[in-house]
């Protein structure tokens, strides 16, 4: 099945829109073969301030609708706790709100962008998405990240080489309480290195703790910024670290 002919099944969907990669081209697909087609972004403590900005944008290049839904996450249930499988009662708050909102637009079906490539045995928030019957079109037509980069670089799309950026809440060790303080600490953080021209990287907190983890041909630039890095990180964390396995 292609994606054309998953939208002449599904000829008015909603979509789940991030901002990254899959997401923008699912919207642009559903653009071009969908006969109506919303967009839903949800604002949250987990998702950074870029990311709300990239949706916009693509948003604004592909002429597509975009509604912007808050959610306060750190107020849902066994979210801030942190447990295990803290992803399904956050992606399960997620898109409820999302679905609750396509239908008071009068959309019967939601779809997200998880692509043939997302392994649905390592991924919490799969389970949701079943539960609220969320349509997965890139996954169902067997497009895998790498395919979707490339029509995503063939359809001149911005988002086609962004890295891929997991939410926020991911830096902080399962079983630590998350906190809008602790969120707020990453978010600083990492905007101070993506300043620097640092990318594919993660700061993660321990303790109150700052690991800097990223690819190794970038480990001596850090080294060659190590007093400025220090100075602002330590502003938010005790300590900082670099650790020294690489991010593939």
């Amino acid at each position: 099945m292609t994606l054309q002919d998953f939208f002449g099944k599904y000829p008015e969907v909603a979509v789940a829109f991030s901002g990254g990669v899959d997401s923008a081209y699912l919207l642009y697909a559903a653009k071009q073969y969908a006969r109506k087609v919303q967009a839903y972004y949800v604002k949250s403590e987990f998702q950074p301030q870029f990311e709300l900005d990239d949706a916009v944008r693509l948003a604004e290049e592909l002429n597509a609708d975009l509604r912007i839904l808050d959610l306060n996450v750190l107020a849902v249930p066994c979210v801030s706790d942190n447990p295990v499988n803290r992803c399904y009662y956050c992606k399960k708050a997620i898109f409820t709100g999302i679905t609750r909102a396509a239908r008071a637009d009068d959309f019967s079906v939601l779809l997200d962008g998880t692509n043939a490539s997302d392994d649905a045995g390592d991924r919490p928030g799969m389970k949701a998405l079943r539960e609220l019957s969320v349509l997965s079109p890139l996954r169902e037509c067997g497009l895998t990240k790498a395919a979707v980069r490339n029509l995503s670089k063939e359809a001149a799309l911005f988002t086609w080489d962004k890295p891929a950026y997991a939410c926020l809440a991911t830096r902080i060790p399962t079983g630590e309480k998350i906190t809008a303080e602790k969120l707020e600490a990453t978010e600083s953080a990492e905007n101070f290195l993506f300043s620097l021209g640092f990318t594919d990287f993660r700061v993660r907190s321990q303790d109150g703790n700052a690991k800097i983890q990223l690819p190794e041909d970038q480990m001596e630039n850090l080294l060659n910024h190590r007093r400025e890095i220090l100075r602002e990180l330590k502003r938010y964390y005790k300590s900082v670290v670099l650790d020294l396995t690489a991010r593939e």
